[in-house]
């Protein structure tokens, strides 16, 4: 009897730290579920960069999440929720999203070690070293309204090399009161490069970095951001991001529709 009063006891317990341990609130995703809704979410951001002949406007797009959404039993209103949720607890948010990026890339694996370069990225010319997803939606309800970046290299990039973050854009329209806000910079030791620009327009967009031509840089960081105090939009999409690194003398000129700010200050 007593065996069994203690095991009883101890099954007890457990059930009593499992829900102590739960921390996302009945309603919204689990940790589990939120992964798994995740990783299929990459998938399909994946999927629409690489195809994007099966994927020409939005509905097409939307009703490649909507699958994923029925798939995993929830609704668009539940994800969102969810996601509010994990923004607003991003210590938790920080762990699923690992662990997504490490099954991914036990995904990966398994269809075979794929090498993105054969020489360090440090002595790269024309290489993608953006760190994070290559979609990002912008919206009214969003807690943190974009993204940030920082990318510390472990061998200096060369010096003067130049740093061109590329997206394709839709959901502007002229009525809205802010824009999407870039921002790009290069610590160079004692200098800081950075340069201020700003997403006017629907349609392919380029912020250009330029670095002294003197200094290596030690690493590049900044973010796009858009002002959600305004809800007369709905949603804008950015995708197939990218942040180009190339070798000093590669690039000659700004494009001619650039509105990008470039500064030089010292540390």
């Amino acid at each position: 009897m007593r065996n069994r009063l203690h095991r009883y006891s101890v099954v007890l317990l457990l059930g009593i730290l499992a829900v102590a341990c739960s921390k996302v609130p009945d309603g919204l995703l689990s940790e589990k579920k939120m992964q798994a809704v995740q990783v299929d979410m990459q998938l399909a951001e994946a999927m629409i960069n690489l195809n994007s002949k099966e994927f020409p406007d939005n509905a097409h797009k939307e009703a490649l999440f909507q699958s994923i959404f029925r798939k995993h039993g929830i609704t668009q209103a539940e994800y969102d929720s969810s996601l509010v949720w994990y923004g607003r607890n991003l210590d938790i948010y920080m762990k699923v999203y690992d662990r997504v990026l490490n099954e991914l890339n036990s995904r990966q694996k398994a269809l075979g070690d794929v090498q993105a370069s054969a020489a360090p990225v440090s002595k790269q010319d024309s290489v993608d070293i953006w760190p994070r997803r290559t979609s990002l939606r912008l919206e009214p309800d969003a807690l943190f309204n974009g993204v940030t970046f920082d990318v510390k290299p472990e061998t200096n990039y060369s010096s003067g090399s130049s740093f061109v973050l590329g997206m394709n854009v839709w959901g502007l329209n002229k009525d809205m009161a802010y824009k999407p806000e870039v921002r790009i910079s290069a610590d160079q030791g004692d200098t800081i490069v950075t340069v201020n620009d700003k997403i006017l327009r629907d349609g392919y967009h380029e912020t250009i970095l330029k670095t002294v031509p003197t200094k290596r840089i030690k690493r590049v960081y900044g973010y796009i951001f858009m002002n959600n105090a305004d809800s007369s939009y709905y949603k804008v999409y950015l995708d197939s991001l990218n942040l180009m690194k190339y070798n000093y003398g590669r690039l000659t000129d700004m494009p001619k529709d650039s509105v990008a700010v470039q500064d030089s200050i010292p540390k």
